[in-house]
């Protein structure tokens, strides 16, 4: 388990950097990219 923790927390560094994101702003993203999925799930199958 520890080793998937370490690298999960590897990739959102690698991400971070990569889009040069500060933690507020990634946690803005982060958001964002949950909440416009549920409306996509919603959409395809509740209607």
């Amino acid at each position: 388990m520890r080793k998937i923790i370490q690298t999960h927390k590897r990739m959102i560094s690698w991400y971070q950097k990569k889009l040069r994101l500060t933690d507020y702003s990634l946690l803005w993203f982060v958001f964002f990219k949950g909440a416009l999925t549920a409306i996509v799930i919603e959409k395809i199958f509740f209607n």
